[in-house]
């Protein structure tokens, strides 16, 4: 039995590099990219930092791309929570609440997207679970970039969820989505 396991060895070796060990870039917070401005389908991104991200608007979700390489050079794997956003730093963290449900979850930027008009983020089969909806294909949502501590950066670099903030009050929720309505021309209203 040692034998077989032993001549099974290089042929399993080869498998394991091709499963994602080489053309991926491992799973980490340094270094950060802003990137360059690029265009697609005729209109220029410039990504910038922006601390003070807060904002509204209208959240999609993907999940079919398993194993795709995303704009951070990692493997994409569709049900940690992740996003793509067209100009924020990668990676940058989110606090992502449905305007809908009321949840909210943390949510780790590694990619680029979404390019569909009328939305500012795209999220992971798993991140649209966590909020409750990924039956809608598309709902309202409150984005808010955050600094969460170094144990909760770790549990999402390794794909665990980790809760948003405090649930918004039932009034709160009512106003973000006025405001959202108000805004609803542009597809993007900065939060208050």
């Amino acid at each position: 039995m040692v034998r077989i396991a032993a001549r099974a060895l290089p042929a399993l070796a080869l498998c394991l590099a091709g499963c994602g060990g080489g053309r991926y870039r491992a799973v980490s917070d340094w270094p950060v990219s802003i990137g360059k401005p690029y265009t697609v389908r005729g209109v220029t991104y410039v990504p910038a930092a922006d601390p003070t991200f807060d904002v509204l608007g209208y959240a999609g979700w993907y999940g079919s791309e398993s194993g795709n390489r995303t704009a951070l050079g990692e493997r994409f794997r569709p049900k940690w929570p992740t996003a793509a956003h067209p100009t924020l730093p990668l990676p940058t963290y989110l606090e992502v609440t449905a305007l809908d449900t009321g949840r909210s979850v943390l949510v780790r930027v590694n990619d680029r997207g979404p390019f569909a008009r009328g939305r500012v983020l795209d999220l992971s089969r798993g991140a649209a679970e966590l909020l409750g909806m990924r039956g809608q294909g598309i709902a309202p949502v409150r984005l808010r970039r955050v600094e969460p501590p170094e144990a909760s950066r770790a549990r999402l670099r390794r794909g665990k969820p980790v809760p948003g903030g405090s649930r918004l009050s039932d009034a709160a929720l009512s106003s973000l989505r006025v405001q959202l309505a108000a805004g609803v021309r542009s597809g993007v209203v900065q939060a208050p």
